[in-house]
């Protein structure tokens, strides 16, 4: 059950939610959620549990790719560009706001402003449930891992 009012950067992710067949609660921090170390001590949970939305930019013609990480985890850059075919690199805050609508600390894994070709670490699929930020760096939402890449049309891949 959402309790209204969130800004509107939180009504968006909830609103994408619906429109991709999630049914989530989203919940509100009184801290801050904007590390995958943060938002897990705030959940209660494993670090591993907690979804990291990260964009990088394929090096060869700068396509868009968002990867969606266990917060345990560290990208293998080059492993994941031999998946994708192109060495990564990792834009600036700026860039990452305007391709997706939402500051870095609060980037949900979709909403965005822009569609975005969507990877998620075989890592997150061992948990039965995991959580994603919801649009704010005080603001997150459980999902079953599964649902979320069937939602958002994400490939599997390992990222570590």
């Amino acid at each position: 059950m959402n309790a209204p009012p969130f800004k509107p950067a939180t009504q968006r992710v909830i609103d994408a939610c619906r429109r991709a067949g999630l049914n989530v609660d989203v919940v509100q921090h009184g801290e801050s959620t904007r590390t995958a170390e943060d938002a897990a001590r705030a959940c209660g949970c494993a670090v591993g549990q907690i979804i990291k939305s990260l964009v990088f930019q394929r090096r060869d013609d700068e396509t868009p790719v968002l990867l969606l990480v266990a917060g345990d985890n560290r990208v293998n850059e080059k492993a994941v560009a031999g998946v994708l075919g192109a060495a990564l690199k990792r834009p600036d805050a700026a860039y990452v706001r305007s391709l997706t609508g939402y500051a870095i600390g609060g980037i949900p894994p979709l909403g965005h402003a822009t569609p975005l070709a969507t990877f998620m670490d075989e890592a997150l699929l061992v948990h039965a449930r995991v959580w994603a930020a919801a649009g704010t760096p005080d603001t997150v939402f459980a999902v079953d891992p599964a649902a979320l890449r069937d939602a958002v049309g994400a490939t599997v891949l390992r990222v570590a």
